[in-house]
This record gives structure tokens, C-alpha cells and sequence, in this order.
């Protein structure tokens, strides 16, 4: 199924989810995010026109490698680490936060920085796949890479797509 069809099956997903004001768990929220925040859609077609992206490399964008699932993994809980409080205040509930709170039982604070070590840890998955390249060509390891660099810049202290940052 093409990366398109898949983020907006998610977006009606997190829809449903939202109407029903459903506190989804935090595999089931992951599993959904992880397609909506845009990401493997973001790679795919940022792979278009690159000489070294060959049909073996949209196959391998196909199978989630752990490149591209830590990518998206950074991006959907940086996203959600920064925004949780400006979330709640528009009722917008459901974030990775409030579902590792929610499963772990644990508070705000506690849940924000074991979301950070997950971070940290798909960033040594992606410094991994750059390490012991295999099956892709690492100008495309390095697309995904420098991407990531650009959300981690984004969101380090705040979200610096929806507002304008200050310095950290």
C-alpha cells in the first residue's frame, strides 16, 4: 500500500480514537503515530530522483528497518515531549506522555524522561544502521540521518515547527 494511503488511514484512526475520547494504550498509540507523524512518507519521497534509490530501496523502506522506525520514532516523542503541555490545554489528550503515564503509572516528569531515554536509544539504532550499512546505499542512510538531525533541531527545546523558538 503506498506511504500516502497508510498516513491517512492513521488520520482517521486518531480520529476515531479522539470522537470516542479514547486513552489509547501506549503500543496502540505508537503503532498509529509512528505512521502519522508523516516520516516514512517524509523518506520515501525524499528517496525520488536520488540516483542511488533503486526499486531494492523503496522495498527496503516497505520492511520498517530500524533506521527508519527510530527516525520516526524521534520524531513522533520529541514531538510529543515538547507539546504536551500545550496539548492538553486544547483537549487534544492523547500523547505518548499521558499513555506511558497511564501504563506505567508513573508522573509527567518520570514518563518525559523515560520517553527521552527511548529517544536516545533509536538514535544508537540509527547511528547502528550508519555504522554496518548493508542493504542500502549510504547516500539513503545518510538522508535518513540528516532528517532526523532536522527534527532534532526542531524539537530539542521546544516546537520550533508551530512556534516561532526561542533560544533554548
Amino acid at each position: 500500500m503506498c506511504q500516502m494511503k497508510k498516513v491517512v488511514r492513521g488520520y482517521f484512526d486518531e480520529a476515531k480514537l479522539f470522537r470516542q475520547k479514547h486513552m489509547s494504550s501506549l503500543d496502540e498509540y505508537m503503532s498509529v503515530s509512528l505512521v502519522t507523524c508523516g516520516y516514512l512518507l517524509l523518506i520515501t519521497t525524499s528517496f525520488v530522483g536520488m540516483e542511488e534509490a533503486t526499486i531494492d530501496s523503496f522495498d527496503w523502506l516497505l520492511t520498517s528497518p530500524p533506521a527508519v522506525k527510530a527516525a520516526s520514532t524521534i520524531v513522533r516523542l520529541m514531538d510529543d515531549i515538547v507539546d504536551h503541555k500545550f496539548e492538553q490545554e486544547r483537549e487534544h489528550f492523547i500523547s505518548a506522555v499521558n499513555c506511558y503515564m497511564k501504563k506505567y503509572e508513573t508522573t509527567e516528569e518520570e514518563a518525559i524522561i523515560r520517553l527521552q531515554r527511548q529517544v536516545d536509544n533509536a538514535w544508537k539504532d540509527i547511528n547502528e544502521a550508519c555504522l554496518h550499512p548493508t542493504v542500502v546505499p549510504m547516500p539513503l542512510l545518510i538522508r535518513i540521518l540528516n532528517l532526523t538531525r532536522v527534527i532534532d533541531v526542531v524539537y530539542k527545546c521546544e516546537d520550533g515547527y508551530a512556534n516561532n523558538p526561542e533560544v533554548c
